[in-house]
């Protein structure tokens, strides 16, 4: 079980087929049972085979050669740790039989952890509590339904039969080929052969289904395929939305992939219990309520982007990741970070009023960049010698970071030779494994160009630079150093030379001007550019930070209106990052605000709010005066806009503008605007009282909610509890859950932490309260404490799947500015077993010191700053 850099099963035994039934599946005692028939491949000598397994018992275990020979199994030794049974036999199997079929009876357990087979809990059309089942593979929990070779590179067809009570309906990654009665009230559902695939993208689902259903466009096989969105009973029509964009997105995916969707079928299946967001099981995708079903009535708008992204990100899958599957776990981005940037480019080529890749700055990119800039984070591409520390990766370096430099190495290439290239790799690799070094040869084959060379650095070196500019007449100098949040770069973290596309905007450069396209060295002077106006890094398309110095960022603010959604974020959160590492000053960030009072876009506002609560929420620890005149400058930014935009929702109008709509009255009722404080009680009461539900618009509970629990009591706070148990919106719970954190009274804090750990709050959703009230410096400490008290509780619950209590962990206490605070956390864990979220917390480390860093390097000025202009 050794190889020079990962941990695998011997490789003496390759599987080729699976056949695998499920029977006796027990909803009351939560158990099955199961044989599964491996066709294998005998590649060496041995006389024992090892499988993966977790939590199952095996039995009646047996090997069949190609001479009609059948052995069965001496021993079973079990090794929970690493998760491998080892079956024994009574002599060697040999390499010149070549082919055998290993036989195994086993059962398992239908656990309420959202891995392996699983069930979910949910209310039915009558009110009555229900189970749906599913299966959740990735990464390793294949092994958790059924013992099988649960490495990615293994890949295998499958053969599937599920028997299940009449009334269900049974899915898996085929069609069904028959169902047959199978004994009183029972069926077993028969599905077709698969293509060979990974065992973690297999998958089955039963219980009591409906569906909506449509038609590709395009013909595949001379036919069109079939899409469908099924959910439980009575929520089927929800699912047309996400419906109507499947169905374009296969098509749209097959033409610029220049290979057809190879199944012939596509499922989407709603999940009442999920710990991710969604998984591309290859023809049954499965996701979260929320990421699949919307209402065009009820639901907030912004779910609507949500669903129309997750769809198209999880069927980019389909092809990158499916057909063609990273070699090992190290090349996890290979997949995530793909599909993250095609994901937005469908999104962006169906809805292109929605400014997608404006939001992808605003969001995705500045949520990497944040991650990234931490001592604690890893190169893109990390080595795991584990598979089973693979759960810790799946973060937004993979994602993130991972689509961003994808997104910067496409708009370099151009994004029709980009995938042109993706294409080639394709279809050389498909039904088979590839590695990173696969894909930029394919690209750089197409371009001509050296693409291996100018994205090393960028996939297996940790962090990312910081242009720091400086000025001279008609020239700039540039230099590159690797850039730390925390402002502490030591010399030997700051070895690489990565190679940075400038993207300087062409208008810079004057007839004479030496074009340097791209940074290749520390440092180089550009001479011949038009000094009056200019800017690096157009359109945000490359993964780096540029420190101008402050007179260029007075410019910058005074020419804002001629530069792009994505260049004002950009130089706003450049400047704020600047700020918190110590390269620039958060009065400079404050006095560049002030300017932008005028903003229109939302995307824009987004980031003047993110970052002005970021300042408020830290400096609050340190010094409460420090916070209140935030909070006026705050207010002073917002209340022109917000007046102007109102709380009326006007028949066509855009999606971004009630967007900002949300955000400007959360943003002002936060920070004390009375008028919208006033109004948004009213609407409150109105709402929640049953008087009148039109009151309160779809878009704007998750900002009223707030108001009203931040500004009220008792009162307002069981109103949201009683809204968060009786509502029959999708987006309802997490909206609900999401408000109940921005509580200021200490025992209503008290009173949301009881109900977190409560039954009454899924698994899947706990940490939405936890991280409101991490961000609400009113309750983080409570928050702590509560954490400390109820570890047991709290590990005993997430543990079950690492994926919850990493992120649990990570984003509940980054948001400290404490030293205390940071060496009672340090303390609490030492003496923990941390496996599984050691990462998260090196993450909370290297933030907290961060904020204490910056709170204690900037609070006198930021002090006095304030009191010369909002006292």
């Amino acid at each position: 079980m050794a190889s020079t850099d990962r941990e695998i099963l011997p490789t003496a035994v390759k599987p080729s087929h699976y056949n695998l039934s499920i029977y006796n599946v027990d909803t009351e005692k939560f158990t099955y049972d199961g044989t599964v028939n491996i066709d294998v491949v005998i590649q060496g000598n041995t006389n024992s085979i090892s499988l993966n397994y977790k939590e199952l018992k095996l039995s009646n275990a047996s090997i069949k050669l190609d001479s009609g020979a059948t052995l069965e199994t001496t021993d079973l030794s079990y090794d929970a740790k690493s998760q491998v049974v080892k079956l024994s036999f009574p002599e060697q199997l040999s390499a010149s039989s070549c082919k055998a079929v290993l036989a195994i009876n086993f059962s398992g357990l239908l656990n309420n952890e959202m891995a392996g087979f699983y069930r979910s809990a949910y209310k039915n059309e009558d009110g009555k509590d229900n189970f749906m089942y599913s299966t959740q593979f990735e990464s390793c929990d294949a092994r958790r339904a059924f013992p099988c070779f649960d490495e990615p590179n293994l890949k295998a067809t499958f053969d599937f039969q599920i028997t299940i009570p009449d009334c269900y309906t049974a899915l898996s990654n085929m069609p069904e080929s028959k169902s047959e009665a199978a004994g009183t009230g029972l069926k077993k559902v028969t599905f077709e052969t698969s293509p060979k695939m990974s065992t973690y993208l297999y998958a089955w689902a039963c219980g009591e289904f409906d569906y909506v259903e449509t038609n590709t466009q395009r013909k595949y096989n001379g036919k069109q395929l079939p899409v469908r969105v099924y959910t439980t009973k009575g929520l089927a029509d929800q699912g047309k939305f996400a419906l109507a964009n499947a169905a374009k997105i296969v098509d749209y995916f097959s033409e610029i992939f220049d290979i057809e969707y190879p199944l012939p079928k596509v499922d989407l299946l709603a999940v009442h219990e999920f710990s991710h967001g969604a998984m591309e099981n290859w023809g049954l995708i499965t996701y979260r309520t929320t990421a699949v079903l919307y209402n065009e009535a009820t639901s907030d708008s912004r779910y609507k982007n949500r669903v129309a992204y997750v769809v198209a990100h999880e069927l980019a899958h389909q092809w990158f990741g499916n057909l063609v599957t990273m070699d090992w776990w190290s090349e996890l981005w290979l997949n995530e970070g793909f599909a993250t940037w095609v994901g937005w480019l469908a999104v962006n080529h169906f809805y292109p009023e929605w400014d997608v890749w404006g939001q992808f700055v605003t969001e995705s990119l500045q949520t990497a960049f944040q991650l990234d800039s931490l001592r604690g984070s890893h190169p893109i591409e990390v080595p795991v010698n584990n598979a089973l520390d693979i759960d810790q990766i799946f973060d937004h370096i993979s994602y993130l970071k991972g689509s961003s430099c994808i997104r910067m190495l496409s708009t370099h290439l151009g994004v029709g030779t980009f995938l042109k290239g993706v294409a080639a790799y394709l279809n050389k690799h498909a039904y088979g494994n590839a590695t990173t070094e696969d894909l930029w040869h394919a690209l750089g084959q197409v371009s001509g160009k050296d693409v291996s060379g100018k994205m090393s650095n960028w996939i297996k070196v940790i962090g990312f630079p910081v242009l720091t500019v400086t000025e001279m007449p008609g020239e700039i100098h540039i230099r590159q150093n690797r850039f730390l949040s925390t402002g502490d770069v030591r010399p030997e973290e700051d070895q690489t030379t990565w190679w940075v596309p400038l993207m300087i905007t062409k208008q810079s450069f004057t007839a004479s001007a030496e074009e340097v396209p791209s940074l290749t060295t520390k440092e180089v002077t550009i001479r011949g550019l038009d000094t009056t106006h200019y800017k690096l890094n157009d359109g945000q398309n490359g993964f780096y930070r540029v420190n101008y110095p402050p007179s260029r960022l007075a410019k910058l603010a005074e020419v804002r209106k001629s530069l792009s959604t994505s260049d004002r974020v950009g130089v706003i959160a450049d400047a704020a990052a600047m700020a918190v590492a110590g390269l620039g000053s958060t009065t400079g960030l404050l006095s560049f605000l002030v300017a932008l009072e005028d903003e229109e876009s939302y995307l824009v506002w987004a980031e003047i709010i993110e970052q002005l609560g970021k300042c408020r929420s830290v400096f609050a620890e340190a010094s409460p005066e420090i916070e209140e005149r935030l909070k006026k400058f705050t207010l002073h930014l917002v209340t022109p806009a917000v007046e102007k935009i109102g709380w009326v929702f006007k028949p066509g109008e855009d999606f971004l503008t009630g967007r900002l709509r949300a955000l400007l009255i959360s943003a002002a009722g936060g920070a004390g605007h009375s008028g919208i404080i006033v109004e948004a009680k009213r609407r409150f009461k109105l709402y929640t009282s049953g008087e009148d539900k039109s009151a309160l618009h779809p878009n704007l509970r998750l900002a009223v909610f707030r108001i009203a629990i931040a500004e009220g009591g008792e009162e307002e706070f069981e109103a949201v509890v009683e809204e968060y148990l009786s509502t029959a919106t999708v987006d309802g719970r997490e909206i609900c859950l999401s408000a109940l954190g921005r509580v200021r009274k200490l025992a209503l804090i008290q009173k949301i932490l009881d109900f977190m750990l409560s039954d009454k709050v899924k698994t899947q959703d706990k940490h939405t309260p936890a991280i409101s009230l991490a961000s609400n410096h009113r309750a983080r400490r409570a928050l702590w404490e509560f954490i400390k008290a109820h570890w047991d509780m709290i590990y005993k619950q997430f543990s079950g799947n690492m994926v919850v209590l990493d992120r649990f962990v990570k984003n509940t206490l980054n948001k400290f500015a404490s030293q205390d605070v940071l060496d009672d956390i340090e303390r609490f864990f030492q003496d923990k077993d941390n496996s599984g979220y050691e990462r998260g917390l090196q993450i909370v480390s290297d933030s907290v010191r961060g904020n204490i860093s910056w709170v204690s390097r900037d609070k006198d000025a930021v002090a006095k700053w304030l009191k010369e202009n909002f006292a």
